[in-house]
């Protein structure tokens, strides 16, 4: 399987596909619901009234969602890996480490306000790959900057995301104030019109338009399932990682940043673990589009091939196991 993957060819896009329907099958077994969370934000809670009168409070449409969700989020990420030139070679490795790792806990398979705020993400990292040597910046710092403002209304702790915008701009620009004001504006204008609508519509609640924050310690795994998928996401994070950088001197300096981008994905997920505790792991998933692409690269680089046929078989075998028999992590 990873042979396949490791080549770029028409073919693999369809083998992609039969992939991702063995490991996401069981989002169609049951009649699945949209997850509410107290996190929940406004445009979420719209999404969820637009569709409640076609769909219902729970069937095969969220479920259908869900799969397009995953599966368009792991093709649009190998082909963005694959224009950035995130490996040395094409492949759609990056794809199967999104759909391999987004199966290893069975929630993360549910409709969700995380599960669209990571498809946006995907967006915003793109947009922040072409930051670097942009000839018109200012519009493309503006339009990215603006739908990392959109994010906290989806999902509340996604405000976390302007450390984000804050590290990409020292990435990948010079220091310029113009373009910091014009990210800040691009940030805020999302609740410029918010409070509009709210103030016109008489729903202005200030108390309740201001986060929350406070830190907490990574919830604890509930059971040894739960650990081990999260050791199968940790383990060949750390290896991907030795590989990046064994091979950094290797790589031309934009896909050097393309890298730091991702670590900065990356570090702002944690935050929002830190920050927000949660009653399940669901914020945990908005760090898989970094973790995926150190998982590519951790099936990309090894000479032994005996390793990466293990390490990804074990993690298949694992994948099936939690969600045809989701009552194994409880």
């Amino acid at each position: 399987m990873i042979g396949f993957f490791k080549q770029k060819n028409p073919g693999n896009a369809f083998i992609l596909l039969i992939y991702a329907l063995i490991l996401k099958f069981p989002i169609f077994l049951h009649a699945p619901a949209p997850l509410r969370q107290e996190e929940d934000n406004y445009l979420y809670r719209l999404v969820l009234k637009l569709l409640v009168p076609v769909g219902g409070e729970k069937g095969f449409l969220y479920g259908l969602l869900a799969f397009l969700l995953l599966y368009m989020q792991a093709t649009l990420l190998n082909r963005i890996a694959n224009s950035v030139k995130l490996l040395p070679r094409p492949n759609y490795l990056v794809g199967m480490a999104f759909l391999l790792l987004s199966s290893l806990l069975p929630e993360w398979n549910q409709f969700s306000s995380t599960l669209i705020v990571n498809f946006l993400l995907i967006w915003i990292w793109y947009g922040m790959v072409g930051w670097y040597n942009n000839s018109k910046p200012l519009g493309a710092v503006f339009n990215t900057c603006l739908m990392i403002g959109i994010l906290p209304l989806i999902y509340s702790p996604s405000l976390a995301y302007i450390v984000m915008m804050m590290l990409a701009l020292v990435i990948t620009r010079p220091l310029r104030v113009g373009e910091w004001v014009v990210a800040a504006i691009g940030f805020l204008a999302p609740y410029y019109f918010l409070f509009i609508i709210l103030y016109l519509t008489d729903k202005w609640q200030a108390s309740g338009l201001m986060p929350v924050i406070s830190f907490h310690l990574p919830r604890l795994p509930a059971s040894i399932w739960i650990t081990i998928g999260l050791l199968l996401m940790a383990a060949p994070f750390l290896v991907g990682a030795y590989f990046v950088q064994d091979n950094l001197n290797k790589m031309l300096i934009q896909v050097r940043k393309c890298w730091s981008l991702l670590l900065a994905v990356l570090l702002v997920g944690v935050l929002i673990i830190l920050v927000n505790p949660g009653t399940n792991y669901q914020h945990w998933f908005l760090s898989s589009i970094p973790i995926a692409c150190f998982h590519a690269a951790t099936y990309y680089y090894p000479n032994k091939r005996m390793f990466t046929l293990v390490l990804h078989w074990i993690t298949f075998a694992f994948a099936i196991a939690v969600n045809y028999f989701p009552q194994l992590v409880g």
